[in-house]
């Protein structure tokens, strides 16, 4: 049996908890592929497996939920995919982080010709999101004005730009000066950084006092409070991320006090439940990154062997778009 290097946790704690091993790689069964990873996606859900926000489903386990890479062998039974095949994927069982591994083919994309694998491994999981996001967990409309919580960062990048194609006005926030303009320069009508502005009153000034009908939450503990207070009457929390902390318990009565708000914590998982609705998804995403429509830039690049590194920067909001690991 063939091995393959990979990332693989032991126990839950820091980056340093990510060790470079030799690890079976394993023939593909019935229904199953083998991919040689060309790049692998690094996104936050990847911080809460290794700290156990989220549990791991055993140990060790390696971590990653997207990469994309060449098809090098396939099992029985599977008909649409064929050795060489380029594709790309976004969640599934943990494992990405490594160089090569077995995949149901089901869970796999092909990749269109004008997109390229880090392109794709820095997009797909971020792109998807945003694309459910603003077109099933709430509609965005033209004339809408929404709130997205950090602007500038993966899946922030990716929906402020969407956002705008479809005729939105997009309020941002941001921690820097710095990252400021890059929102300003993916989307974004208006910016705020939280670090020395109010976002609540920036965002009441700013709709006159309205508020947003939709907030994009993606921080979560510092936030999420506050996001509350920026919505309209009858207003949608949607809360998909919690980067700054896991948000504590509160009374449900809060969301009719403030308005009979909604709120709803979304996965990608449940938007593409169905192989047709994922392919969908992912069509409408190359499509419109085929067209310069939305930009997806790989901004940092870390061998796999220093995925510590890449998380470090990550958690300390030290990256910017897209970040890849190279096998």
């Amino acid at each position: 049996m063939a091995n393959t290097k990979a990332i693989v946790v032991h126990q839950i704690g820091g980056p340093e908890v990510l060790k470079l091993e030799e690890r079976p790689l394993g023939e593909p069964g019935p229904g199953q592929a083998l991919v040689r990873h060309r790049a692998v996606g690094l996104n936050f859900i990847d911080i809460y497996y290794r700290t156990g926000v989220y549990p791991a489903p055993s140990f060790p386990f390696t971590p990653g939920s997207e990469a994309a890479g060449v098809v090098e062998a396939v099992g029985p039974g599977v008909t649409d995919l064929q050795p060489g095949a380029r594709v790309v994927y976004a969640g599934g069982p943990l494992g990405a982080y490594a160089g090569a591994r077995v995949m149901d083919a089901r869970l796999l994309v092909p990749l269109p010709a004008a997109i390229d694998e880090a392109t794709a491994a820095g997009a797909m999981l971020k792109g998807l999101t945003a694309h459910y996001l603003i077109f099933s967990t709430y509609a965005v409309k033209p004339g809408d004005t929404i709130l997205v919580h950090a602007a500038a960062g993966g899946v922030g990048l990716l929906l402020c730009q969407w956002a705008r194609q479809l005729g939105a006005t997009v309020i941002g926030t941001v921690g820097s000066e710095e990252k400021a303009r890059i929102a300003a320069e993916h989307g974004c009508h208006h910016t705020i950084n939280y670090s020395r502005e109010d976002f609540i009153a920036r965002v009441r000034e700013i709709t006159r006092g309205e508020g947003v009908p939709v907030v994009y939450d993606s921080v979560g503990q510092a936030t999420f409070n506050g996001s509350l207070d920026c919505l309209k009457t009858r207003g949608l929390m949607v809360s998909y991320g919690q980067s700054s902390g896991v948000v504590p318990p509160f009374s449900i009565n809060i969301l009719s006090g403030k308005g009979s708000l909604y709120l709803t914590r979304p996965t990608l998982a449940s938007y593409a439940v169905r192989r047709e609705e994922l392919l969908a998804r992912a069509k409408d995403l190359f499509d419109v990154i085929g067209r310069g429509l939305v930009r997806c830039e790989v901004k940092q690049r870390f061998p796999l062997s220093q995925a510590g590194d890449a998380h470090r920067a990550l958690a300390a909001r030290g990256t910017v778009g897209s970040t890849v690991l190279i096998p």
